[in-house]
């Protein structure tokens, strides 16, 4: 590079320039320099003692000058590899630096980390495992599918369980989790928070002739109620059937219910994707709901779906109305669908109702559009 610091003095016509400094750094230094070249060539500046010494000088600085114009500068070059430090968010009134908080899942060990994910639900696991390629690679540890299994199989044992998993789904914890057709229960593995559980819903709804009143003569009522189905990985379920919305149910679909919430319990076994329940009504006429259900889901691993294959209800005797509410499940077993042990409860194979089960978490019961 040629740097040239150098003073001129031009008479004539060119007087009006002055003195013409060039200093390196400069931006315009380009467009002095050809100003500066085209006068002197110029007939009126030719008679200047001055100009035949210093044009061949400036026409050499030009050559070496122009190649910075054949290069295009791209600032943003010079940030790579250079922490930016960060600034205080638009609007901030606090004058201390902003200190940009490290990312916690580079900060964690990997026992802690390991921790974390051995308390998540196996839907949060899913989610997880869509940060980074770490986390995916430690969410496919087997030991938090293998937890996730056995408890949502819990009734079939530990050693059908690996029995299965074998003949079935090559060792692979992960594929059982994904493809055995399994009810939804989503609950924690540690803590027993009823609020991130769900719901199965089924709406129906039905046409009911009105009253006539005013100019109104032949009013026709279109009813919509619910059905409403929540599974526990211990084999027990409560069910209820009401007109409620799905948000006010949900707040006293647990054990602790009373009875005016007309909230009932049973039990219930899984075999493959059949779901065979029974749920007693107490009263003055004791009657047994029994239900079959078979679940399919919407995607693989969903099991958010359950559709109806037979709701049947029948009477029972004092004596099997009396027996403990484990033990309904195993008294109905083998029944009939027109069997009935009370001829004051006629067997009665329901027709109507048979919507198909949508499974809604909790936290989506206020925003699903089974309740519009």
């Amino acid at each position: 590079m040629v740097t040239i610091v150098s003073c001129f003095l031009i008479k004539g016509p060119a007087k009006a320039l002055g003195r013409v400094l060039y200093v390196p750094g400069q931006r315009r230094y380009g467009i002095v320099l050809r100003n500066l070249t085209l006068l002197l060539h110029s007939p009126m500046a030719s008679g200047s003692d001055y100009a035949l010494a210093v044009s061949s000088e400036l026409e050499s600085v030009l050559r070496l000058k122009t190649v910075n114009y054949l290069v295009t500068r791209r600032p943003w070059l010079d940030l790579y590899g250079v922490n930016v430090r960060p600034v205080a968010p638009f609007g901030s009134a606090s004058r201390r630096p902003y200190v940009d908080p490290a990312l916690i899942h580079r900060s964690l060990p990997d026992e802690l980390l390991f921790e974390v994910f051995a308390r998540m639900t196996p839907y949060d696991l899913g989610k997880a495992s869509s940060v980074c390629r770490k986390w995916r690679y430690t969410i496919r540890n087997p030991v938090f599918w293998r937890t996730a299994c056995l408890k949502a199989w819990q009734l079939s044992g530990i050693v059908e369980n690996y029995k299965i998993l074998q003949s079935k789904y090559d060792g692979s914890w992960r594929k059982m989790w994904l493809l055995r057709p399994r009810l939804r229960t989503d609950g924690p593995f540690v803590l027993p928070c009823s609020h991130i559980s769900g719901l199965y819903v089924s709406r129906n709804t039905y046409i009911r002739a009105g009253v006539a009143e005013w100019k109104i003569t032949n009013p026709v009522h279109v009813v919509c109620y619910f059905r409403y189905i929540r599974f526990f990985p211990s084999g027990r379920f409560l069910y209820k059937n009401s007109s409620q919305k799905i948000k006010d149910v949900a707040k006293c679909m647990n054990f602790r219910s009373s009875k005016a919430d007309c909230v009932f319990g049973g039990h219930y076994t899984l075999s493959d994707d059949k779901v065979e329940a029974a749920v007693l009504y107490p009263g003055m006429r004791p009657t047994v709901l029994r239900i079959r259900l078979r679940i399919r889901g919407t995607t693989a691993g969903a099991n958010n779906r359950m559709d109806l294959i037979s709701l049947v209800t029948s009477g029972v005797n004092s004596s099997e109305a009396s027996a403990p509410e484990e033990d309904i499940l195993g008294v109905v077993e083998g029944w009939q669908d027109d069997e009935t042990h009370n001829p004051d409860v006629p067997a009665v194979s329901h027709k109507r109702g048979m919507t198909p089960f949508v499974f809604v978490p909790f936290e989506e019961a206020s925003a699903t559009k089974l309740s519009n």
